[in-house]
C-alpha cells in the first residue's frame, strides 16, 4: 500500500503540472459563469421599447378609476384620446404602429366584453398588459349591480380550487423534492468528474507502456501496486476538480440566484449518494486500467477497446424510463447490474419519496463485489499487458490471461 500511495502522489502531481489539465479545471466553471450571466449581460444592450400609444374612447367616463390600476402594476401607456369614431379610428390603428384602440362604450357592463383593436405591429407585452383592466371593469361591473357590500365580497372572494393529495399515513407532510433532487445532481456531478478523469488512466497505462516508461516502474513495484497507485491518483484529481467547481461555481450560483444550495448539500442522504459514486468511479476504473495496459498505440484501438469507453455511458439509455418509472421493473434491474448500478440508483434516490432500503443494500452488496471481482481481474491483465509490446492485445488474449 505504500508504494501504491507513492505512485498515486506521482500521478496526481503530474497531472496537477499539466497545463491542459489545470485550464479544464479553471474553464469548465467559467464557461458555466458566463452562459448563466449571457441573458442578463445581454439585458443591458435591450434599448427600451416606445410606449405603446393607446386611443382612448370613454363614454362611461371610468378610465381615471381603472388608470390607476395600470400605473400601481408600473404600466405605462401613452394614452390619448380617440380622434375620431370607431371606423376612422381602425383604419388609423391598421396603418400606425405600436398602437391600439380601446372603447369603453355604454353597453361594455351589460355585456361584460371589452374589445380592443391593435396593429400587428404592437409590444408583445402588451397583450398581457391589457388584461389588468379586466379586475377595475369587473368591480366597477358589479358596483353598478347595487349590491349589499357583504354580497360583493362573496362575488369578489371567487372560487379556487385547493387539490389535496390523500396518504395512507395520516398527517404525512410531503416532502419538498428539492431535498432530494439537488443532493442526487451533486453526486451525478462527482460520478461524472471521477469517472471522466479515471479515463485519464487509460490514456497514462498505454503511454507508459508505449514509451517502455512502464519497465523502469515496475523495478520499484509490482503490477498490482502501480495499478492501485493509478486507481487512487485519478480518484485524487478527479474530486480535486469537483471541489475547484464547487469552490468557483456555488459561491456564484448563491450570489445570483439566492438559492440555499448548502442547506440541501448539508444532509446525511448526500453521504450515501456521494458513496455510490466513488464506488461507480472505482468499477470503472478498474475496467480502464486493465484495458488501457492492453493497448500499445492509442490511435489503433480496435473495437473491444472502445466499447469499454462507452460502458459508462450505458445509464444515460436508461434515463427516460427509469425517471419516469423509477419503482419500476427496468429502473430495479438496472439497479442491480453494476455497469448501470451507481448512475442508475442516483437517479432513482433523486426522484424517489421514499428509498427502498433493502434494495440499496442489495445493489451496495453486489456493487462491492463486483468491484473486488474486477480489480482482480483488471490485476490480472493489468500484470500481463503492462510489459507486451508490438501490439495491441486481442479479445482472445485477453481471456487467455484471465485464466492465469
Amino acid at each position: 500500500m505504500r508504494n501504491s500511495m507513492k505512485v498515486a502522489k506521482w500521478e496526481y502531481r503530474k497531472n496537477m503540472k499539466n497545463k491542459s489539465f489545470i485550464i479544464s479545471l479553471l474553464i469548465t466553471p467559467l464557461i458555466f459563469i458566463i452562459f448563466s450571466s449571457l441573458p442578463s449581460f445581454m439585458d443591458l444592450f435591450k434599448s427600451e421599447s416606445d410606449p405603446v400609444k393607446v386611443y382612448i374612447q370613454d363614454e362611461m367616463n371610468t378610465w381615471e378609476s381603472v388608470e390607476e390600476t395600470l400605473l400601481s402594476q408600473g404600466i405605462e401607456w401613452d394614452v390619448q384620446e380617440a380622434e375620431t369614431d370607431e371606423s376612422g379610428m381602425k383604419e388609423i390603428i391598421k396603418n400606425t404602429e405600436n398602437t391600439a384602440y380601446i372603447s369603453f362604450s355604454k353597453n361594455l357592463m351589460e355585456q361584460g366584453k371589452l374589445t380592443v383593436y391593435t396593429n400587428e405591429e404592437i409590444d408583445k407585452d402588451f397583450e398581457k398588459q391589457v388584461n389588468v383592466l379586466v379586475q377595475p371593469l369587473r368591480d366597477l361591473q358589479i358596483e353598478n349591480l347595487h349590491l349589499s357590500q357583504q354580497d360583493k365580497d362573496i362575488i369578489n372572494q371567487g372560487i379556487t380550487i385547493d387539490a389535496v393529495s390523500l396518504s395512507k399515513d395520516v398527517g404525512e407532510v410531503k416532502e419538498d423534492p428539492l431535498k432530494r433532487l439537488v443532493p442526487g445532481v451533486f453526486a451525478g456531478i462527482i460520478l461524472f468528474s471521477i469517472v471522466m478523469t479515471g479515463m485519464m488512466i487509460f490514456q497514462s497505462a498505454s503511454n507508459e507502456k508505449k514509451e517502455k516508461v512502464a519497465e523502469i516502474v515496475l523495478s520499484s513495484v509490482d503490477s498490482s501496486e502501480l495499478m492501485q497507485g493509478k486507481i487512487i491518483g485519478y480518484f485524487a484529481l478527479g474530486i480535486t476538480q469537483v471541489f475547484a467547481w464547487i469552490l468557483i461555481v456555488v459561491p456564484f450560483f448563491i450570489w445570483k440566484n439566492d438559492f440555499p444550495i448548502l442547506e440541501y448539500l448539508l444532509v446525511p442522504e448526500t453521504l450515501l449518494l456521494v458513496f455510490i459514486a466513488v464506488l461507480g468511479y472505482l468499477l470503472f476504473a478498474a475496467i480502464f486500467a486493465g484495458i488501457g495496459a492492453t493497448l500499445e498505440d492509442m490511435d489503433q484501438t480496435s473495437n473491444f477497446q472502445g466499447i469499454v469507453f462507452l460502458l459508462p455511458w450505458l445509464p444515460a439509455a436508461l434515463f427516460s424510463p427509469v425517471i419516469s418509472d423509477p419503482e419500476g421493473i427496468i429502473a430495479q434491474a438496472a439497479s442491480y447490474f453494476p455497469l448501470t448500478s451507481p448512475a442508475v440508483l442516483i437517479m432513482r434516490l433523486s426522484v424517489l419519496e421514499s428509498w427502498p432500503w433493502i434494495e440499496i443494500s442489495i445493489s451496495i452488496i453486489i456493487l462491492l463485489i463486483s468491484i473486488w471481482l474486477f480489480m482482480k481481474l483488471a490485476g490480472k491483465i493489468f500484470k500481463i499487458g503492462i510489459l507486451m509490446y508490438g501490439k495491441n492485445a486481442t479479445p482472445k488474449e485477453i481471456l487467455k490471461w484471465l485464466r492465469y
